[in-house]
């Protein structure tokens, strides 16, 4: 993969430059502002982007509304944000354009080399990879919406499962059930929230989200 790794501290940037190389991945630029990091985005139009929330010159929001921006343009761009606390709005940007490519996680959940990597594979395949910290943000943020009330316990956790970028495999290992039983619950779950399925996970994915964070 084709990799931009956007991140202030030069420590850690460093650290993920050789990690990435280290599996085998090129990084292609690096950014330590938000301005350089939209530059980096739309210039090299990487496979997969690491960026962090919070850079100069403002130490806000510059290298998410960098992303944002780049995804304007490059509709799909594949963008794994890493950030210091869950933030709620920034993450409902991301997904509200539904086009995929969208990874959140918090640096401190990320334990080990093999799940960074397999979180940027999974987001550079156009898919979604939440850390569950987000997603229990996002779900416990929609407890007021009527139509997620109307799922069961079981049913609340299977999305949650979903939302992180599970499939109904990987989901039946986490909750001890048939992948046949899964089905059948993400099946119960899109009929009560009134979203179509269109059998591609990922926009599934980004569809409950979207729905769950509407102001």
């Amino acid at each position: 993969m084709r990799i931009v790794i956007a991140e202030d501290l030069y420590l850690l940037r460093e650290g993920m430059v050789r990690l990435v190389e280290a599996y085998g991945h090129r990084v292609v630029a690096t950014a330590a502002t938000g301005p350089e990091t939209l530059d980096a985005l739309l210039r090299w139009r990487p496979d997969v982007s690491v960026i962090d929330v919070r850079m100069p010159p403002t130490q806000s929001d510059e290298g998410l509304r960098a992303a944002l921006a780049a995804r304007s343009e490059l509709p799909g761009l594949p963008v794994l944000i890493l950030s210091q606390h869950v933030e709620q709005l920034y993450a409902r940007e991301l997904l509200a354009d539904g086009a995929g490519g969208i990874g959140y996680f918090l640096k401190e959940s990320v334990f080990d080399a093999d799940q960074f990597i397999d979180a940027l594979k999974r987001v550079a395949d156009g898919g979604t990879a939440m850390d569950p910290a987000v997603i229990g943000k996002l779900l416990s943020a929609g407890t007021s919406n009527r139509r997620l009330d109307r799922l069961t316990e079981r049913e609340r956790s299977v999305l949650a499962l979903m939302a992180e970028g599970l499939s109904n495999q990987a989901i039946a290992g986490r909750l001890f059930l048939s992948e046949s039983a899964i089905s059948k619950y993400t099946t119960s779950i899109f009929a009560k929230l009134g979203i179509t399925d269109d059998d591609r996970g990922n926009r599934r994915v980004l569809a409950v989200l979207a729905y769950l964070n509407k102001p």
